[in-house]
């Protein structure tokens, strides 16, 4: 209960040093700009749209491809596949985000921003997937299928049950990356929060920097939070 009231409770106090500390600072035409309410509402809003499409987007590529590399016949791609997964993962995400800008240049901001924030955050959710499901007990499968479940059954009733908590923490990860690698979207024009603090670092003004950072790391903790309610309500009963 601590846990699921004190995060909340925590984020909403540091909002409001936030804005207490905004408010006793003598605003000049720039700041006031950057600072009102309705482009901080407008580039939160953006920021979110960006996360929850890359975050779908993950979800749908990365599971389905880890349950496809546990499977037997495709058990040989998993190490090649995983390698290029982590190379999404070491290169920067403003690397990959420039690489994207420059070679793909009929395609609009969004979608160049969307395609290297997903390469950039599939790796935990595909690789925990993986493990996930290599983890379950062989014996547990095998009498299963000595059962006479088909192996579409025994995946969907024994193994996904069982790798489930796996499965979310990679997602739960992903997401909390997503959301502060988004940021970073304001050096293609796709907007967000990363707005914020650009225009602080561009005009020198700390007050806009600060505002920017606070809400980026508010917003990530926020959805960290989020997903781990959802990993308690999600995982089965007795794990």
């Amino acid at each position: 209960m601590l846990r699921i009231v004190g995060t909340p409770v925590a984020l909403g106090l540091v909002l409001a040093g936030l804005y207490a500390y905004v408010s006793s600072q003598t605003l000049d035409r720039i700041e006031q700009q950057s600072l009102n309410a309705e482009y901080i509402l407008s580039r939160t809003l953006k920021h979110v749209e960006l996360t929850a499409i890359v975050a779908a987007l993950v979800l749908l590529i990365a599971v389905p491809l880890g349950i496809l590399l546990t499977r037997p016949g495709a058990r040989r791609l998993n190490a090649p596949v995983l390698a290029v997964a982590n190379i999404g993962q070491a290169v920067p995400s403003i690397g990959l985000l420039v690489l994207f800008a420059v070679a793909a240049v009929a395609l609009s901001v969004d979608v160049i921003a969307v395609i290297a924030f997903v390469l950039y955050g599939i790796l935990p959710v595909l690789r925990n997937t993986i493990v996930g499901l290599q983890q379950v007990d062989s014996a547990v499968i095998e009498a299963a299928r000595g059962m006479g479940m088909s192996r579409g059954a025994v995946l969907r009733m024994i193994e996904l049950p069982l790798a489930v908590p796996v499965i979310l923490a990679g997602i739960r990860t992903a997401l909390v990356i997503t959301t502060g690698t988004v940021a970073l979207a304001t050096f293609v024009g796709a907007g967000g929060l990363g707005d914020v603090i650009s225009r602080g670092i561009a005009s020198n003004k700390t007050v806009v920097l600060v505002t920017g950072s606070v809400l980026v790391a508010v917003l990530a903790l926020f959805i960290d939070w989020l997903a781990g309610l959802a990993e308690d309500y999600l995982r089965p009963r007795g794990l």
